[in-house]
């Protein structure tokens, strides 16, 4: 039988024209390359213009290399970056810095062939494979290079064959070509998103009134009169009753019966709804204190004293309320202080001085609109000896114990203690905390305040989230500010610290009286060394004040019956008062440059005017039995004409200032008064000119 040949066809490929070479480019003998020149750069160039503004650089510049070197590291990363670290309390900078800069991100879809997802799909292919038929492949498929390449070598090996071969090859092809091919079936790929949505339509519930009808409540209308006959045998009949009522006798209530009224107290209090009657109460409880204190509210408000103008440039002070709960009945007042915005409100610091007598202490907080009872009270375990309101947040009270802890109390807040509290594990004092007092806030806006202690520490306290920080500004020693214990290798006796006070408009200058009576000039630049010292009193000095206006005088006085009026520039009082006492408060007044009052352990107030009277008080005036009770502190409202005075036991009374105390200067005819603080600092300078050089006296 003749063998079937097939025919292949062939692609002549056209031929692809050379370019001609021109003669300039050479041909290497060596590796048959081709060489230029070196010209050309310049083909097709004839004249090469050069730029005006080119730089013009030497052949030595031209020849000097300039190396650059390429970093991996990443121009925009930060170089300072810090990290809190939760073991060492403090932010600490991050030595290593990522240089790596994700310029694009993509997440993969391929899966390990070991894991459990990959093996489930390869089992799930196996199977739709052996289900698929096997098709015939069609006669267009191109055939694989091997199976090609056999083809042509038969092809070339065979011989031409006879006529009948050709035509029974032809018979058979045409038959193959008239075979009816199926159509290969795709299979289809499971979609692993495949679901399906349903809704589902409901019948709206139909409306249904409801109603009731009521008869109205029988009314019937009563008429009586009164007389006081009527009226005294009705309370006779009442006090009969209660004396019936105390005659009988008391019966015995056996333990599971207290047990169960205990059980159910707390159900009672629950279920009562005096929360939410809470404020309408409080002002019922105003209205009703305002009636009762009426004469009291028109005195505050309207009575000036008419015999100020019969007297001599003197004045008095007129008791108005008087504050006293029952609870610190045996506790003294150690420290007052007014809210700087609600200007009714003030808060009243109680406790003992006594080291024999520490019992448990209260801080309350009154208004001059109820004063009966404290608009918010706190009791505590260690007596409270000073507080203060912060200037911005009028709702918080910075408190310092006699324990040696501070704390800070959220008017805002309905809890029985303090929102923030020092601990022996963050840096309490060893001794009674003496004063404090809020600052502004620092670098990083935390809220922070300072308090003075008995063991020489000066502190400054931030409040930082939940946590309260200190951090010793200075140490008090009887020789100076404690040095490094390297260089001063000798035993130390620390100094007491019993009061400061912040310059007005100098944050960084302050003043620190000791038990010793000296008083240093410090900065918080400059903690190593005081500033200048004053040897002011011969006992402790128990409170410091600058001038609400005039920046260089300051006040102080000490247990040793003395007042004195100080220029910081100076090393020697400017005046000096003996009150025969000892002086427990003294305070400088809003309104003028020149007054100022103190209280005394005799139970007296004085008001001093230097304006006025530079020798003798203006005003003095016992205002509680001096063999009963002591005063103890002072202070003077922001706004109104009255001060308040706290004494041993327990007691607030508030007192207002009568014309001749708050005198103004008189306008001269046709001229306005002149009021400002530049006016309060010139009568003050004015006054003290006097003292500086006695010589203007004399001319």
């Amino acid at each position: 039988m003749p063998s079937k040949q097939r025919t292949k066809p062939i692609n002549i490929v056209p031929p692809i024209p050379t370019a001609k070479i021109p003669k300039k480019y050479k041909k290497d003998d060596d590796d048959m390359t081709e060489v230029g020149d070196g010209d050309e750069w310049n083909l097709g160039k004839s004249n090469i213009t050069r730029p005006s503004d080119q730089l013009e650089l030497t052949d030595q510049e031209l020849k000097e290399e300039i190396t650059r070197v390429l970093t991996a590291n990443n121009p925009h990363a930060p170089l300072n970056s810090v990290r809190y670290s939760f073991k060492e309390r403090s932010y600490k900078p991050v030595s290593l810095i990522s240089q790596m800069a994700i310029h694009l991100s993509l997440d993969g879809n391929l899966l390990h062939k070991d894991s459990d997802e990959a093996k489930r799909q390869m089992s799930r292919w196996e199977l739709s494979e052996e289900e698929e038929p096997e098709f015939a492949s069609t006669p267009n498929e191109v055939l694989p290079s091997e199976s090609a390449e056999k083809l042509d070598t038969e092809e070339d090996a065979e011989e031409p064959a006879d006529a009948k071969g050709t035509e029974e090859e032809e018979e058979e092809e045409e038959k193959e070509e008239k075979e009816i091919i199926k159509p290969r079936q795709e299979r289809k790929i499971p979609n692993q998103f495949n679901f399906s949505e349903r809704a589902s339509q409901t019948f709206n519930n139909p409306m249904r009134e409801n109603g009731c009808q009521t008869e109205p409540p029988p009314r019937a209308s009563f008429s009586s009169t009164a007389n006081q006959w009527e009226i005294f045998d009705a309370y006779e009949e009442e006090l009969a009753r209660q004396m019936i009522m105390k005659e009988k006798p008391k019966t015995q209530t056996s333990k599971k019966d207290a047990i169960s009224k205990k059980k159910l107290s707390p159900i009672e209090i629950t279920g009562d709804d005096i929360s939410r009657v809470g404020k309408v109460s409080k002002i019922v409880e105003r209205m009703v204190n305002q009636n009762s204190y009426d004469d009291i509210a028109q005195d505050f408000k309207y009575f000036e004293d008419p015999s100020d103008e019969f007297r001599d440039q003197e004045g008095t002070v007129l008791p108005l309320w008087k504050y006293f709960y029952d609870k610190v009945k045996k506790l003294s007042v150690c420290g007052m202080s007014w809210n700087p915005r609600y200007h009714d409100l003030f808060a009243v610091a109680h406790g003992s001085y006594d080291f024999m007598k520490q019992n448990n202490g209260m801080l309350l907080v009154h208004s001059l609109k109820n004063p009966i009872y404290p608009e918010y009270q706190y009791s505590t375990e260690s007596s409270i000896l000073c507080l203060d309101f912060h200037s911005s947040y009028p709702h918080l009270i910075a408190v310092g114990f006699y324990d040696g802890n501070v704390a800070v109390y959220n008017l805002m807040e309905r809890t029985d203690g303090p929102t923030y509290k020092s601990t022996a594990y963050t840096g309490k004092h060893c001794d009674p905390v003496w004063q404090v007092r809020w600052l502004k806030d620092d670098l990083d806006n935390n809220i922070n305040f300072c308090s003075i202690s008995s063991d020489g520490r000066f502190v400054s306290w931030a409040l930082i989230k939940n946590e309260i920080i200190h951090t010793d500004i200075i140490k008090l020693t009887l020789d100076g500010i404690c040095k490094d214990a390297l260089e001063n290798l000798q035993l130390q006796i620390m100094g007491c610290g019993t009061s400061f006070d912040f310059h007005k408009k100098k944050p960084n200058l302050f003043l620190v009286g000791t038990e010793e009576g000296k008083i240093h000039k410090c900065s918080k630049a400059y903690s190593s060394e005081f500033l200048a010292t004053y040897d002011a009193h011969h006992m402790a000095v128990d409170a410091l004040n600058w001038n609400a206006f005039h920046p260089d005088i300051f006040i102080s006085c000490s247990s040793d019956w003395t007042v004195k009026i100080w220029d910081h520039n100076l090393k020697n009082p400017m005046f000096t008062y003996d009150l025969n006492s000892p002086v427990g408060d003294v305070a400088w007044s809003p309104y003028s440059s020149t007054v100022f009052a103190a209280v005394t352990t005799s139970g007296k107030v004085f008001v001093y005017d230097l304006n006025v009277n530079k020798y003798e008080p203006i005003c003095e005036q016992a205002v509680v039995n001096k063999k009963r009770n002591k005063l103890t502190h002072i202070a003077f409202n922001p706004t109104y004409p009255i001060i308040m005075v706290g004494d041993e036991r327990g007691g607030v009374i508030i007192l207002k200032l009568s014309p001749n105390l708050r005198k103004q200067p008189k306008a001269k005819k046709g001229q306005e008064v002149q009021k400002g603080p530049e006016v309060e600092i010139a009568k003050l300078d004015k006054l003290l000119a006097l003292v500086r050089d006695p010589d203007v006296k004399e001319n």
